[in-house]
């Protein structure tokens, strides 16, 4: 189900980046809101999509663990084909609060999702046609989410490559 967008997804995640914060604590080097909710007026699922990249990913095991005694629920079956990255969800009566997606800060994960929300915040005719992909896909029967998600790669990586390139031309830039 896709929302209009909710100011209050902003503050939402900042509420959960001061929990993991205090909840990892050193070896915790930064944390981002990625995915639609991240984008102003993308309208969007009403999960908060949460980025959590540490110095040093020899440390996400013991990471893994202290969120797992807070309640947060580990996916470990998404490591088969994500090897480098952890996944949760915090989940409130029944309910699918926030998705953590853990990575080292150095890994490509990291540097794709932040390039596309930044090419989306800054790009509204880009935005809306990221809108109007997820609109379409949202009326049709996906035998699960990551179906639906796959449908949105082609786009997205796209996105990316225009991201990068545009990236590389302002870093160039005196």
């Amino acid at each position: 189900m896709i929302a209009e967008y909710n100011p209050n997804w902003a503050d939402m995640f900042e509420q959960e980046k001061q929990l993991l914060t205090n909840l990892i604590g050193e070896p915790l080097q930064e944390i981002e809101h990625i995915g639609s909710t991240s984008v102003p007026n993308l309208p969007a699922k009403p999960i908060i999509d949460i980025m959590v990249g540490l110095k040093d990913f020899q440390i996400a095991d013991l990471v893994v663990l202290k969120l797992i005694e807070k309640g947060y629920k580990y996916f470990p079956q998404y490591e088969d084909e994500m090897p480098d990255r952890r996944f949760f969800k915090k989940i409130i009566e029944g309910q699918t609060i926030s998705h953590i997606h853990m990575v080292e800060l150095a890994d490509k994960f990291w540097q794709r999702h932040l390039l596309f929300r930044d090419y989306l915040r800054t790009n509204p005719d880009t935005a809306q046609q990221y809108t109007q992909l997820k609109n379409d896909l949202s009326k049709q029967d996906w035998p699960s989410s990551n179906d639906y998600a796959d449908a949105k790669t082609d786009f997205i990586r796209k996105i990316e490559k225009q991201a990068k390139t545009t990236k590389g031309k302002c870093d160039e830039m005196p």
